[in-house]
């Protein structure tokens, strides 16, 4: 189970604190100090949480957020701002924001804060794989940001692929684990891989076993 943060802080003092604290609790923190560099990581690879700054030297945090929530709605964000004041935490958490943190903090705060935003991220019904967003309570898929249309059984394969991302899993396997049946024909599975791959996604051929999901 991963453990993923974003930090988007435009100082660096901050960005170090942050990211040595985490680090000293198993949370991997991945610091960006411009919008653009947290643009391209998110647009790369989603985090299980984001700690986002307000007061950017290079923009509005508020707008990030909007952003984020536009194309990754169930992404946990937590903005970490030094506007305190009740009128500004509440601007932050109607504009989209899960929780608010005022600077200054205390280290135990920001722990307590994380890991609890961690359990509900992997307690939600969102499964990630790169930029492959599932939510399996409406059995909606988003990829980049754009929803894709798929069948039943198509929902129910990548669900099984994400759940086992890198790794060959054979045919003989995914019929039974996926159809519910040992042997037989194998053109389902292949076809309903084809349409997967129409959609952009991307799945490996083993020449001779069967397939592997790779996220992007």
């Amino acid at each position: 189970m991963s453990n993923t943060v974003y930090l988007l802080e435009d100082d660096e003092s901050i960005c170090e604190l942050v990211k040595c604290t985490l680090d000293m609790h198993s949370i991997s923190c991945e610091t960006f100090t411009t919008i653009r560099a947290f643009n391209a990581a998110l647009d790369a690879a989603l985090p299980d949480v984001v700690l986002l700054d307000i007061m950017l030297a290079d923009g509005n945090g508020l707008d990030v957020l909007a952003r984020i929530k536009a194309r990754y709605p169930s992404l946990f964000v937590i903005m970490l701002s030094a506007l305190g004041k009740e009128t500004d935490k509440v601007k932050g958490l109607n504009a989209g924001a899960d929780d608010y943190i005022a600077k200054p903090f205390g280290v135990l705060e920001l722990i307590a804060r994380v890991n609890a935003a961690l359990r509900r991220a992997h307690k939600s019904s969102v499964i990630r794989a790169g930029q492959v967003v599932m939510n399996t309570e409406n059995m909606s898929v988003t990829y980049h940001g754009k929803e894709l249309d798929l069948s039943n059984k198509e929902f129910q394969l990548l669900k099984y692929f994400m759940q086992n991302e890198g790794r060959v899993l054979s045919r003989e396997v995914i019929l039974s684990d996926v159809w519910g049946y040992d042997g037989g024909e194998t053109r389902t599975l292949d076809n309903h891989i084809a349409r997967l791959r129409k959609a952009g996604l991307n799945f490996e051929t083993v020449f001779g076993v069967g397939y592997k999901f790779i996220a992007d």
